[in-house]
């Protein structure tokens, strides 16, 4: 098979996979801290195993690199937690709805980051994201469980746009699979000390579902993603990873029968068509930037 096409077949199975760790947020009898604890152990072990067998090091190239390193690691820490937080709160739907406002999100810090200026054109999509996400949100209220997914998802999605523009300006030097196996070791250090009883008296059958979420929903998808950047575009690339919402939504749909009101599939679709939007245009200016 061509090179380019075996690679954007990895791609969109790479995606799919990502997509559905937000499955485990309903599947893993867990909290969202101890669920990201034990895929943070396992994503780290297979990472690293990854790194060294492709005939990387995991030494790092710098001395400041190490700080930069615990500064994403922290971000990615809570990141995950609020991921999937906000699907136990709400539904998979709303949740990973929630979190793809973070392209839309990115674009409007980026300017303190890169120096650039805010076009109005990317105002309009801010504007038609909020309107996405306020078809979603039942009411104006903390009090309920669903608009308390949708806040903690934004959360979450800001806390990845800032983990996506540090990466970018200060530790794109590093290979994708090089870079998430030092982050999921901060994430270890970070969450070992609040891993409750239940993480560690679990079942076998929610052992073998972290198990499953750290390898094959983890760890295989971000070496899947390193693989196929060497033979696409970065445009392309950030192209196909926005459909990670709308194949988690399926998956939802299929696996966990989860029914989305039309509120939801119409608000998804404003925010996902805002971050498709941005996607095209990020790209049209910095043709050599992909995301992390």
């Amino acid at each position: 098979m061509d090179p380019v096409k075996k690679s954007l077949w990895s791609l969109h199975l790479a995606v799919i996979l990502l997509g559905a760790t937000a499955l485990f947020s309903r599947i893993i009898p867990l909290s969202a801290l101890d669920i990201t604890l034990g895929r943070a152990v396992i994503a780290f072990v297979v990472l690293a195993l990854l790194v060294r067998l492709s005939g990387g090091n995991l030494r790092f190239q710098r001395t400041r690199d190490i700080g930069i390193a615990i500064v994403l690691g922290g971000l990615m820490a809570v990141h995950w937690v609020t991921y999937f937080a906000a699907m136990q709160y709400s539904s998979v739907s709303v949740g990973m709805i929630a979190l793809f406002t973070f392209p839309v999100i990115t674009v409007l810090l980026e300017p303190f980051f890169e120096g650039i200026k805010l076009v109005w054109q990317d105002l309009v999509s801010a504007v038609v994201v909020l309107a996405g996400i306020w078809l979603i949100v039942p009411e104006a209220s903390l009090g309920n469980e669903v608009t308390l997914g949708i806040a903690v998802g934004v959360f979450s999605a800001l806390l990845y746009a800032l983990r996506n523009l540090l990466h970018r300006k200060y530790f794109s030097h590093y290979g994708g699979a090089q870079a998430m196996t030092y982050q999921t070791l901060v994430i270890v250090l970070c969450l070992c000390w609040f891993g409750s009883a239940e993480l560690y008296q679990a079942s076998q059958h929610t052992y073998l579902m972290l198990l499953i979420l750290g390898t094959i929903c983890t760890a295989a998808p971000h070496a899947l993603v390193a693989y196929t950047l060497i033979h696409l575009r970065a445009k392309t690339f950030s192209l196909v990873a926005c459909m990670q919402p709308l194949y988690g939504v399926v998956l939802a749909i299929l696996v966990l029968n989860e029914q989305p009101s039309w509120q939801t599939l119409v608000g998804g679709i404003m925010v996902i068509s805002a971050a498709i939007y941005e996607t095209i245009n990020a790209n049209k200016l910095h043709p050599g930037k992909g995301h992390s």
